[in-house]
């Protein structure tokens, strides 16, 4: 019996071994021993790659850093001049004897000529789609590869010149890379060339999978049903099977007789009892791993992994009494959408590390969003973007790559742009996070509203017009349709400009009114929209970034070696007219940028409350913009350097799930509880008219209870029954673990005491924790020092005879040089009284 035994054994064993992964593709990267130079130069230089010239001009010390003081400018020549880049790179004997040998160009920007061994085996004209030449007839063991960047000016002419007319915003359109480049109003103008995504080599013999799209069919309580799409190359006629593995477990094995000329097979599969994938606010965002193996026998030819999240997303537009709906619905839950848009996060996109997605999208989750715009004037992000939405749970809304222009309409264009549109879509279709496609930015908006069609006779405007239909209204949504599971796809954002009587009550809505027409921030209450996908205010970045920007040397509001990073024409003049009508305004440049920091915060969150309040009318508050892509600036709540500013500490408030927020209407304060759980909330609602220092002047308590994903009002209370002196009180409103402050007069009108904040630091083993109390209300308090860190709390209002405990992480040794602002010091200082003195305690140690 044993004998018998160990035989079986070794026969399981046996079969097992010859499950060998013989035979699979092989890919590596070149990566390695790059050279470039300019085409008119003679002198290589060290390069890398991926990249780009400006930052390899950088390295070798032949440019200045173009993101400091005014060195963007003396940079311009460079996109002007052609380039090119070189390597050498060995094939082993294995590779050499492969069948097959492909190269894969996954983003070359923008106007590539590509030779190998001296043979020009591509040429490319879209620095976002990606490219696989068959080079096995070119390949030597020892091998040149050369890559000829053109100007993109002499085919910015050329677009021009096939056309009897000008379209709108310049020479950008003509040219398939990051519109952004171009310059903005928040980004420099920095058109880069090289080879911006990675080179890889494949080899193989019988079999290459070339796509996985795993399709969701339906979804139930007891089982999901699915389809992997498997899209590859191969030699082979012969019987195969393809195993697909979820969580390691083979939940289908089928035999298929291929061919070589069929390149895409079904296979159906299902899971049982699925758990489901949900923004993070919601619940867990669950992924599968899901992974196809296609063997011959017992040898695996090729396989495929991917990460995915079972859910349903729809985009419901439906007609109603008042105009037309727009909102998600996420697993039949319709989601209140929190969150802001996204810009590339550096110029140079090169620069951009792993690291550094995970910090902002961890900075996302940290600040209660569940959705962030992808802008489309920015790239479609690399894989570890949506890798880590999909992990995180973020929802993202994706533009395509078109951005406040209208687009030409020649054939080679279209065609064009509809193989960009498919690489990038079968490329992240696969992302349970993609909540929402969207053609354009501001394209539809821009030609109704912003003089586009001046000095256009009516053919030229119905041949641009019916050329923005055939991209916008049938290339794009095609493609939708055709290659994912019913994604849902919306032509532009906004459907219609502020200049439209219907901008606020159907679909989504770029409020502008405020900033770049001067409306007060009350009209953010005022006029409240289906959606708010764009709404902003610019503010200074961080002093670091500051000091980065300027060597060191910014000191006033109108140094000149900042000058160049405020890119809106108005910028400077918005900034001080918004804060004369509600801020203090500072004369020293230190001070100056926290009001800057104030008022943007002040504003948006005016903005982001008024839109909550009115849900379900409204169902989405996403403000304009997350970040920066070089130190500037601008409407970003987090700064280039990572930092948070003022506002992102207001959103984290803004956007919890569960929130109260007050208004006053006709002298009478309304109080709101907000809540987006799926749960009903009950709970204590308390309250309080304090003055600032802390003396009780009204209250009510009372136990309530909140429908889940609601809005209500749930107290009114009459002011002018109560004789307060509005300059000089505070709301205190309390609902569960939520507290808000909420004020009677502009900031500036208040009549903040001064007094000292007492301040004890203990060092932990992350950094320190900051205890601050202060005998009277201290407002907007900013704590601050030199060393590189992170409060957990920051620009918070400090409530009389409270105590307030911050951490601070840093890998700083000490915490010296804390140093805390407060409006209350500006308020009082227009009567020339001193600032807050700070008592510190002494430090405790561990």
């Amino acid at each position: 019996m044993i004998k018998h035994s160990f035989i079986f054994l070794f026969l399981i064993s046996l079969c097992y071994s010859c499950e060998t992964q013989y035979n699979t593709p092989r890919t590596a990267f070149i990566d390695s021993d790059w050279s470039f130079k300019s085409l008119a130069d003679n002198t290589w230089r060290e390069a890398s790659v991926p990249g780009n010239v400006y930052s390899d001009l950088l390295r070798n010390d032949l440019i200045a850093d173009p993101f400091v003081a005014e060195n963007e400018l003396k940079v311009q020549w460079v996109s002007e001049n052609d380039w090119e880049y070189k390597t050498t790179f060995k094939i082993d004997d294995s590779t050499f004897q492969k069948k097959h040998i492909e190269l894969n160009f996954d983003g070359l920007d923008t106007f590539a000529s590509v030779f190998l061994n001296d043979s020009l085996i591509l040429q490319t004209n879209n620095a976002f789609r990606n490219y696989q030449v068959d080079v096995k007839s070119f390949i030597k063991k020892e091998n040149k590869l050369h890559v000829v960047f053109n100007s993109t000016h002499y085919f910015e002419e050329e677009g021009k010149n096939k056309l009897n007319y000008k379209l709108p915003e310049g020479d950008r359109i003509f040219i398939r890379k990051p519109q952004f480049q171009y310059g903005w109003d928040w980004a420099p103008k920095l058109n880069t060339s090289g080879i911006w995504k990675p080179i890889t080599i494949t080899s193989w013999n019988d079999l290459k999978i070339n796509d996985l799209f795993i399709k969701q069919n339906s979804i139930e309580e007891s089982f999901a049903k699915l389809t992997a799409q498997v899209e590859f190359s191969t030699s082979l006629n012969d019987e195969l099977t393809f195993e697909v593995m979820v969580n390691d477990d083979i939940v289908s094995k089928t035999k298929v007789q291929v061919d070589s000329l069929q390149t895409t097979y079904e296979i159906p599969f299902e899971i049982e009892n699925p758990k489901r994938w949900w923004p993070h606010n919601l619940g867990e965002p669950y992924l599968y791993n899901i992974s196809i193996r296609i063997k011959k026998g017992w040898s695996i030819l090729d396989y495929k992994s991917l990460s995915k999240g079972l859910r349903t997303i729809e985009l419901i537009t439906e007609k109603d009494s008042i105009g037309e709906s727009f909102y998600l619905k996420v697993n039949d839950i319709p989601v209140y959408i929190k969150g802001s848009n996204y810009v590339p996060q550096n110029s140079l996109q090169i620069e951009v590390t792993d690291n550094d997605y995970h910090k902002l999208l961890d900075d996302v989750v940290d600040a209660n969003m569940n959705m962030l715009r992808v802008w489309g004037g920015g790239i479609y992000e690399n894989d570890i973007f949506y890798d880590l939405c999909d992990e995180k749970g973020i929802l993202v809304w994706q533009d395509f790559m078109f951005a406040c222009a209208m687009y030409p309409g020649d054939k080679e264009f279209l065609e064009n742009v509809k193989q960009e549109a498919i690489d990038n879509v079968k490329r992240l279709r696969n992302h349970s996070s993609i909540a929402l496609w969207c053609g354009n930015n501001e394209g539809s908006e821009g030609w109704e509203n912003w003089h586009w069609k001046d000095g256009k006779s009516k053919a030229q405007q119905a041949e641009i017009w019916n050329n923005y239909i055939k991209l916008f209204n049938n290339i794009l949504p095609n493609t939708i349709r055709e290659l994912t599971d019913n994604s849902s796809y919306w032509e532009t954002s906004p459907k219609f400009g502020r200049g439209n009587e219907n901008y606020n009550t159907e679909g989504d809505t770029h409020d502008w009114f405020v900033w770049h027409d001067s409306y007060p921030f009350e009209h953010f209450e005022q006029k409240v929209p289906r959606f708010m996908s764009e709404f902003g205010f610019q503010s200074f970045p961080t002093y670091e970034t500051i000091r980065y920007a300027s060597e060191n040397d910014s000191n006033s509001i109108d140094s000149v070696a900042f000058s160049t990073h405020q890119k809106h024409v108005r910028g400077a003049e918005l900034i001080n007219e918004y804060m004369k009508r509600d801020f203090p305004v500072p004369t020293k440049f230190e001070d100056y940028v926290y009001m800057s920091q104030l008022l943007q915060a002040y504003g948006i969150t005016k903005g982001i409350e008024a839109h909550r309040r009115a849900k379900p009318y409204n169902m989405g508050s996403m403000y304009w913009q997350l970040n920066d892509s070089w130190p500037a600036v601008s409407w970003s709540s987090i700064d280039f350097l990572g930092n948070w500013k003022a506002l992102h500490y207001e959103a984290k408030k803004a956007f919890k799930n569960v929130i109260t927020s007050s208004i006053i209407e006709n002298d009478t304060l309304k109080t709101f509880v907000i809540n987006d759980e799926m749960e009903l909330q009950k709970g204590d609602l308390s309250i309080r008219i304090l003055d600032f220092i802390g003396t009780e002047l009204w209250s009510l308590s009372d136990t309530i209870s909140v429908s889940a994903l609601s809005s209500e009002l749930k107290h009114e209370l009459n002011l002018k029954n109560l004789k307060l002196n509005k300059n000089a009180v505070v709301i205190e409103t309390i609902f569960n673990t939520d507290i808000s402050y909420f004020y009677l007069v502009r900031p500036k009108d208040l009549q903040l005491p001064i007094s000292d904040i007492e301040q004890t630091i203990t060092r932990t083993d992350s950094g320190f924790t900051i205890e601050l109390f202060s005998q009277t209300l201290q407002k907007d308090v900013f704590l601050f020092n030199a060393s590189k860190g992170h409060f957990s709390d920051n620009f918070f209002d400090l409530m009389p005879n409270e105590r307030k405990i911050i951490e601070y992480k840093t890998r700083s040794g000490d915490l010296e040089d804390l140093n805390i602002k407060t409006l209350n010091q500006f308020i009082k200082l227009k009567k020339e009284t001193p600032p807050p003195k700070v008592v510190n305690r002494e430090p405790e140690s561990l």
